[in-house]
């Protein structure tokens, strides 16, 4: 019988020492009382208590944790813009007590500093200069919230501006205006590589017509020593110098006519075309080199009758032909 009594006891001793046994995980802080009032802070490991005299009123995270609060409010040019704070923030370890017996809802606390902060600062802001100084609105939040905080027990580690967010047809109009730009710019690249070919290809044409005018001139060079060659030769044989350039002109004159009927898709047309065409040329050729002979015999004489006198060239004399039996040494 006695025995009987002993088992109830020895289990509700068991219970009541196991009720008394609680573990704390890493990075976290368990906040004892007895009776309502604070005790200790116990941290983590294997930690014991006075079952129904103490109890665990509650537990900090000791980690970082990261609070995003989504602000919106109106810059210096009145465009509405909603701005997303991360904030970093740690309960420090040594001030657990302030961090759970000071704040009711720490999140509450911070989201209202960071509101504060930020509607007090992006107004003085344009909305490109909230772009490019968002660092600055971070640095501002965290500075508030440092001093703000400090006192409850909370280490502001971070705080970040991740996204900005102007209204819709701000977004779309800053589009457009980027995209006008953009195409300003390719169509000033456009228009520089177009007079780039312009300029060359004017420098192309240039050095072309220069290299084709050196070509004619070289070419008209050539036919004039040929002509001056052609009329010597003449000369020696006999004929004089009108008869040798109307007979060379008769003879171009065929040549070409010639080369027009070797081409197939020509268009030209050389008037007067007729079989007496070449004669008619060369008469009236002839015919205008003796009234020059005429009319320069003519000026000679008024010449000579008014005094002045013409200083003839000397004329090259051909060196005496060798006889036989001369004995000739030069």
């Amino acid at each position: 019988m006695g025995y009987a009594f002993l088992v109830p006891i020895v289990i509700i001793g068991f219970f009541i020492l196991l009720a008394g046994i609680f573990t704390v995980k890493q990075q976290t802080a368990a906040i004892v009382e007895r009776f309502g009032k604070f005790l200790s802070i116990r941290h983590s490991g294997l930690q014991f208590k006075i079952p129904v005299f103490d109890k665990i009123a509650g537990r900090i995270n000791l980690k970082i944790q990261q609070l995003d609060v989504i602000v919106e409010t109106k810059t210096k040019d009145d465009v509405f813009v909603r701005l997303k704070i991360s904030v970093q923030f740690q309960v420090l370890e040594q001030k657990v007590y302030d961090a759970f017996y000071k704040l009711e809802n720490p999140h509450d606390q911070i989201t209202s500093y960071v509101f504060d902060v930020v509607r007090a600062e992006v107004p003085k802001m344009k909305l490109d200069d909230v772009f490019e100084r968002k660092d600055d609105v971070a640095i501002a939040v965290k500075a508030e919230l440092n001093e703000a905080m400090s006192t409850y027990g909370y280490d502001i580690i971070k705080t970040l501006v991740t996204d900005i967010d102007p209204d819709v047809q701000v977004k779309a109009a800053m589009n457009r205006i980027n995209a006008a730009e953009r195409e300003k710019v390719a169509a000033e690249f456009e228009a520089e590589a177009e007079r780039i070919k312009i300029v060359a290809k004017a420098r192309a044409e240039a050095e072309s017509k220069r290299l084709q005018g050196q070509g004619i001139a070289d070419q008209r060079r050539e036919i004039a020593r040929g002509l001056e060659e052609s009329v010597d030769v003449l000369n020696n044989v006999g004929i004089n110098s009108q008869e040798a350039s109307a007979l060379i002109v008769v003879t171009q004159h065929y040549d070409t006519l010639q080369s027009i009927g070797e081409a197939t898709n020509t268009n030209l047309i050389l008037l007067p075309n007729s079989p007496q065409a070449g004669s008619e040329m060369l008469n009236n050729m002839i015919a205008s080199f003796v009234a020059s002979n005429q009319i320069g015999e003519e000026m000679k004489k008024k010449n000579i009758e008014n005094g002045i006198i013409m200083k003839k060239r000397p004329k090259r004399e051909d060196p005496p032909r060798a006889e036989e039996g001369d004995d000739l040494n030069y």
